[in-house]
């Protein structure tokens, strides 16, 4: 019982860092502001 206390537990803090580190990023990406599209004139030369 012990044993499976202790995985249980570092399961969780593993999961919580995880959420945290993804937040923090979601954040980071947010912050650089409004992502544009690309120009239509660009995606025609591709095109062609």
């Amino acid at each position: 019982m012990d044993r499976s206390k202790t995985v249980a537990i570092i399961t969780g803090v593993v999961s919580v860092l995880l959420a945290i580190t993804y937040l923090v990023l979601v954040q980071m990406l947010d912050f650089r502001g409004e992502m544009l599209p690309a120009p239509v004139s660009f995606l025609g030369f591709w095109l062609s």
